[in-house]
């Protein structure tokens, strides 16, 4: 990949530029309110807010720079213009995105963090109500409960998980211009959820972000998951009283040159026969591209590792490390995809020590993926391309029919909601009999990546 940097670039087409993307931006990161229609399927017992207008948060984004990715082979042309909305902006982005290059050529991007830190300011406020409107949705417990027992984990969880949704669903709104369909559901053994889909979008063809807060007793089977990875669960009359929740997502874009991203955050308590509580927290981000690109895949790791590394030097590398053991389709001798991190069962070193890195890592879900998206909302791609990216997508059904704990663990527990489960599934995808891409090609390259997982920061 060869770039001109003009060195001799005067500081008015500097300036000129900067203020353009600047415009474009603060047109992004308006706030503008949303009235989202609930379900017909809302339970009445759930505490309403009058007069209440369910508004969408500012989401400021600051893209990557404009860069191929020396994807050049034989016969395949790429274009790597950024999506900006309106043509003067595209234009204007074409003509100085040698100007803002560095001298590395690739500039990492940044997020604003007006969201986040507007959302730990709500968080030390504790004003329940006041951060139940930035939702998709009233949350699963009904608001009251939640105000009344601020202080308890499970509710500190549910709002962080919440908010986590709330943000991502709004900047994937932003870089599809569809809306997503919020679908809320209960479950009648205790609980329920919320669903936010957008289908068949101009970006997204299929985009999900889930919300789970189900208790009641654990089944054999679950309890037996559980005890299989050293669980010591004794329960009360061969009961065991639980409270699970969670956030996950998976983004299938249309364009093979955007990656599929998943992320899950989740907190899960056990009560004993004795009144004492067992809990851990689990989770992980993790990034599926069907071409390697090193500069997003440089920019998603950095960006997890900073938020591991606020909290512990040997939290990266040790969760970098059980993401690629955890997604790995054995039956293939592959990694589903370039990997993130992957953790499970964290009870340490304190429950709120343990609950502040979650909130790290749930915060970089938007910052990790959204420039990505940006950098190749416009590249171009052949019908091979596409044939490949449903080929990879075929694996990634694999992946979570045969081996993923979340949905093993949902389809075991009664009541769980099966559309909710399979909401990871793509809405295409391609099995070919013995397909093996030719040596050199560029499909070549991301299965040699995926048989030897690579460490990207």
């Amino acid at each position: 990949m060869a770039t001109v940097v003009f060195c001799a670039a005067n500081k008015m087409a500097q300036t000129t530029t900067r203020q353009c993307f600047i415009t474009h931006f603060k047109r992004l990161a308006s706030v503008r309110e949303t009235h989202l229609p609930f379900s017909s399927t809302h339970s009445p017992s759930v505490t309403t807010l009058p007069a209440t207008r369910w508004f969408s948060r500012a989401t400021g984004v600051r893209l990557m720079s404009q860069g191929t990715a020396g994807r050049a082979a034989a016969g395949r042309t790429r274009r790597g213009a950024l999506a900006l909305s309106g043509a003067a902006a595209v234009t204007a982005a074409a003509a100085v995105a040698g100007f803002l290059a560095n001298a590395n050529h690739f500039q990492r991007a940044e997020m604003a963090t007006r969201v986040s830190q507007a959302a730990e300011e709500r968080e030390q406020e504790g004003d329940i109500l006041e951060r139940c409107r930035g939702f998709m949705s009233p949350p699963v417990t009904d608001i009251g409960v939640l105000q009344g027992r601020k202080d308890e984990m499970r509710t500190r969880m549910e709002m962080l998980i919440m908010e986590t949704q709330a943000e991502f669903c709004r900047a994937l709104q932003e870089a599809d211009g569809g809306v997503f369909k919020v679908d809320r559901w209960e479950r009648k053994e205790g609980g329920g959820g919320i669903s936010c889909v957008m289908q068949d979008g101009k970006v997204f063809e299929k985009a999900g972000v889930n919300v789970s807060v189900v208790f009641g007793n654990l089944t054999e089977e679950a309890a037996r998951q559980m005890r299989s990875r050293g669980k010591v669960l004794k329960g009360k009359d061969g009961k065991l009283p639980f409270c699970a929740m969670g956030v996950s997502s998976v983004i299938h874009p249309k364009n093979p040159h955007i990656p599929t991203v998943h992320f899950n955050y989740r907190y899960f308590e056990i009560e004993e026969e004795d009144g004492t509580k067992q809990w851990w927290f689990g989770g992980g981000t993790d990034l599926t591209p069907v071409y390697i690109n090193k500069e997003d895949a440089y920019h998603f790791h950095k960006t997890l590792k900073e938020a591991c590394d606020k909290h512990h030097s040997q939290y990266y590398p040790d969760f970098k490390k059980w993401c690629d053991r955890y997604f790995y389709i054995r039956h293939r001798g592959e990694t589903r995809g370039i990997g993130g991190i992957f953790f499970d069962d964290l009870d340490s070193p304190s429950q709120e020590e343990a609950f502040n890195f979650v909130k790290s890592c749930a915060r970089t879900v938007v910052p990790c993926y959204l420039p990505i998206v940006y950098k190749h909302l416009n590249d171009s791609f052949t019908d091979e391309e596409k044939d490949w990216q449903q080929v990879r997508r075929g694996r990634y059904v694999e992946f979570n029919l045969v081996y993923d704990r979340g949905v093993k663990f949902g389809l075991a527990t009664p009541g769980s909601r099966i559309e909710s489960i399979l909401m990871s599934l793509p809405l295409t995808a391609r099995w070919e009999y013995m397909h093996e891409p030719a040596k050199g090609t560029l499909e070549a390259e991301m299965l040699e990546v995926l048989r030897n997982p690579k460490e990207w920061v």
